[in-house]
């Protein structure tokens, strides 16, 4: 039998969409074409599953490829689609072309078939070795689709392996691609860096993002700092330097470092800059009130900096990214309505050091950051010589215990025997204390099984920590 595998991109809802891309890529003699999961709950549709009038434009999607009466056995995840006739098996099994075909959404090891097919939508997380987890006796596949929803990626990786659990197919990671399953032949399965996969999957996302909200411009607040610079990075990527309009936005706390470096990236990446000083703004704010240098006058420079991104994102319908790392959220160290504003944020699900890393990678063969950027002390500049460090952990120690409680869900003993317990209660109390801010913050993209986005659900009403 001979099996072909097209991973495509899908788009929620978008029915029109994926049927004219499934129908593009229903090509060649082949016996069986595996595409991965189309129907409305596996694309993260949520509600829309309750919606009739979407569960009958979903059947009319269905019936339309069945239609065409295509000569091909066509698997859309589950569905299978054939003499122009829509099947689906009770018990995982069909029979194409003389062979037994299981087809599942979870791995089953003992299952008696010529041909095991798993058809999940599987997100993207990192230092995930799904792919090498699986044993197989039977001729794989494994086919994943290209597509956003919400915070998940479904960012692709099908593979194929033969009965002798040998890989025979590897799909990259963010592309589409059609392959003949050769199971007679082999190959050897390249595990990318953290560091590529997250960039090909948060420029993926941004791109998914704005393609189905209706935006092809951004904007985004420049600060001299690593997180704002890796977000314009990734957004030139996504969506080219044309469409990336970066604001200055100064204040009377800014080092000269804040702005020239600032512009130095913008000149790297080859985006157009706005400088929106706020000294002024802030002055006739305070006017005639008490100067206490207090965290109510460090909000108000976050807010102040909020209204004119807001500002520019109106004016010129352009999607607001956010720039906060994994570490800040975890401390609450940002604004609510200030810098943690903006309708999507690529870097949520990285911490501060995961951020170092991948903007390293990013100037390994050319310097995009300015290196001043990455060697530079961290600071919200909203005193006097401020610096992180002064509020928070130092960022490797910090990151190691978010990682440890967070990520890898490991009890509070065991974190105690890499750090001085009250740190690390410190830090964990915070961690449930700053959920109210989290709780308010805007969507982003899920790199760990446990992001705050997505896969913890910490609650803002409670006395144990």
């Amino acid at each position: 039998m001979k099996v072909a595998i097209a991973q495509v991109r899908l788009k929620t809802g978008d029915f029109k969409f994926n049927l004219e891309n499934i129908i593009a890529n229903v090509k060649g003699d082949y016996d069986l074409i595996v595409f991965p999961q189309c129907d409305i709950e596996e694309l993260g549709g949520k509600d829309l599953c309750l919606d009739e009038k979407c569960l009958n434009a979903q059947a009319d999607f269905f019936d339309e490829i069945a239609n065409r009466n295509f000569p091909q056995n066509i698997l859309l995840g589950d569905v299978l689609i054939r003499n122009g006739e829509v099947e689906i098996s009770d018990d995982g099994y069909y029979e194409i072309c003389g062979e037994k075909v299981f087809v599942s959404d979870t791995f089953l090891a003992d299952v008696d078939c010529d041909l095991y097919v798993l058809a999940k939508n599987k997100y993207f997380t990192i230092d995930c070795d799904f792919a090498q987890s699986i044993e197989t006796k039977c001729n794989f596949v494994y086919v994943n689709a290209l597509s956003i929803a919400d915070e998940n990626v479904y960012a692709g990786g099908s593979f194929a392996k033969n009965k002798n659990n040998e890989f025979v197919l590897q799909m990259p990671l963010c592309k589409e691609q059609f392959s003949v399953v050769d199971f007679s032949g082999s190959c050897v399965f390249v595990n990318d860096g953290f560091e590529k996969q997250v960039v090909d999957v948060m420029v993926f996302a941004l791109k998914e993002y704005c393609e189905n909200t209706g935006f092809n411009k951004v904007v985004l607040g420049l600060s001299g700092g690593i997180d704002s610079a890796l977000t314009a990075v990734l957004a030139v990527q996504a969506l080219g330097a044309e469409n990336v309009l970066g604001i200055l936005m100064p204040s009377m706390f800014s080092s000269a470092g804040s702005v020239t470096d600032s512009l130095d990236l913008a000149r790297n990446l080859g985006i157009n800059t706005v400088t929106e000083p706020i000294t002024s703004l802030f002055d006739a704010f305070m006017e005639g009130r008490t100067r206490e240098h207090d965290l109510a006058e460090e909000n108000l420079q976050a807010r102040l900096r909020a209204l004119i991104l807001m500002f520019y994102s109106n004016r010129e319908n352009r999607l607001l990214l956010s720039t906060g790392n994994k570490s800040e959220s975890a401390m609450g160290f940002g604004t609510l309505y200030g810098d943690l504003a903006g309708g999507f944020n690529m870097i949520c699900d990285l911490t501060k050091t995961r951020v170092y890393k991948v903007a390293n990678y990013l100037n390994g063969r050319k310097e995009v950051i300015p290196q001043a950027i990455i060697d530079k002390a961290p600071s919200a500049e909203l005193h006097p010589n401020q610096k992180d460090q002064d509020r928070l952990p130092e960022y490797a120690v910090l990151d190691d215990i978010i990682e440890k409680y967070v990520e890898q869900n490991l009890p509070i003993e065991e974190i105690y025997k890499s750090y001085d317990s009250s740190l690390v209660d410190d830090v964990i109390k915070k961690i449930y204390r700053m959920q109210f801010k989290r709780h308010q913050g805007c969507s982003g993209v899920r790199l760990t099984e446990r992001a705050f986005c997505k896969g913890t659900d910490f609650p803002v009403v409670q006395r144990f920590y």
